[in-house]
């Protein structure tokens, strides 16, 4: 009856964590905690609220398609030229223009095996081959990357830190990567949990902007700044890749309240701050307890973490659900042992804890 492309066929739909008020009512619970998709626990600037209801008498017309006042905002915040940077509801779509700019059928793109699913929908979407590497140590092994390079290579796509390992490679690595990788292959490089890290080490990927034309930044607004529902992120590369990306973008992807949203989640880095303190300490408590039960945790330089409870993820994620937590099963990523944890609030961890004992000392 219909013909759909033919690229489309093998594809799976994207599926994100259970809904709160399904998990209700599917166990008949008053009260559900979501630590399942690495969203800021703490909410977003309370600037936010304000900046979103300034624009209500806006909703009757389309927004600025060219985030006007937002692309300045982070221009000014990052040092970054303004024909650099291009919008999308959420770094989603940003990563689907990647690939519709990029890919033709037959020719193929790179990443790690255990990453973020949307890199391979871009290219699998457009006819391509997404090429899969072996992590090391749960890390991207850029190394490895590099060996995987054919005729056919058109991007490459790294998440660091990596979701859902949570592990991250130094700028030396990256800056020994980069010297090394063919000038018409484009490497894009997915930050959206920088703003977690800790470490010193860690790249200064608007250097490598500045140095390689053939690299790409993504940023996102949905973590730390706490406004996943609006849908806001952005990419940063040479302007002739904005350029075409421009071209196939939707007219008036980003809403009006997202770019008020943005703009003042920006502002706001006294927050940011405070999340990044509240996360960081409340993760270091949650690792030592689960550690203390002999629970391997990968380390992470996120807001989630990664633990091996050493049985079937799919198992624990449903009696766990039944108590109230929604969490990631690691089979969703091919890590049938593990679950994904997003780091919540003290007390939301204090009771997921207990939770997890009460499951596992089942058996």
């Amino acid at each position: 009856m219909f013909t759909f492309r033919p690229s489309i066929q093998p594809m799976e739909p994207y599926i994100p964590g259970r809904p709160i008020d399904d998990v209700k009512k599917a166990y008949q619970l008053s009260h559900v905690v979501k630590l399942a998709s690495n969203e800021n626990p703490y909410g977003c600037s309370p600037a936010v609220r304000d900046a979103v209801m300034a624009t209500f008498d806006e909703s009757a017309i389309y927004p600025d398609g060219y985030c006007t006042k937002l692309r300045a905002a982070v221009s000014t915040y990052y040092g970054i030229e303004q024909d650099r940077l291009i919008f999308g509801a959420g770094t989603d779509e940003v990563i689907a223009m990647l690939g519709k700019i990029f890919i033709e059928p037959g020719d193929e793109a790179i990443t790690g095996e255990i990453t973020f699913s949307q890199y391979a929908a871009s290219v699998e979407a457009m006819g391509g081959t997404m090429v899969y590497v072996p992590l090391h140590d749960h890390t991207f092994e850029l190394n490895a990357l590099l060996s995987a390079i054919t005729a056919k290579t058109k991007l490459i796509f790294i998440a660091n830190p990596n979701n859902p390992t949570g592990t991250y490679f130094s700028r030396k690595e990256q800056d020994a990567f980069m010297a090394k990788v063919p000038k018409h292959i484009v490497v894009i490089f997915d930050e959206a949990y920088q703003e977690y890290v800790s470490d010193p080490d860690y790249p200064d990927t608007w250097k490598t902007l500045r140095q390689y034309p053939n690299a790409v930044l993504l940023k996102t607004f949905s973590k730390i700044y706490g406004i996943a529902s609006f849908r806001t992120g952005f990419g940063a590369a040479h302007p002739l890749i904005i350029e075409q990306m421009e071209k196939i973008r939707s007219p008036f992807n980003v809403t009006a309240q997202a770019q008020a949203a943005a703009i003042a989640a920006l502002e706001d880095q006294s927050f940011v701050r405070e999340s990044f303190r509240h996360n960081r300490r409340v993760m270091e408590s949650t690792v030592a307890v689960l550690s203390g039960r002999g629970i391997y945790v990968i380390p992470s330089q996120t807001n989630f973490i990664m633990a091996d409870v050493q049985r079937d993820s799919r198992v624990i994620f449903e009696k766990l659900m039944a108590k109230g937590y929604i969490i990631r099963a690691g089979s969703a990523f091919g890590m049938d042992s593990f679950i994904r944890i997003t780091v919540g609030t003290e007390q939301e961890m204090e009771g997921f804890l207990t939770a997890l004992k009460e499951v596992l000392d089942e058996g």
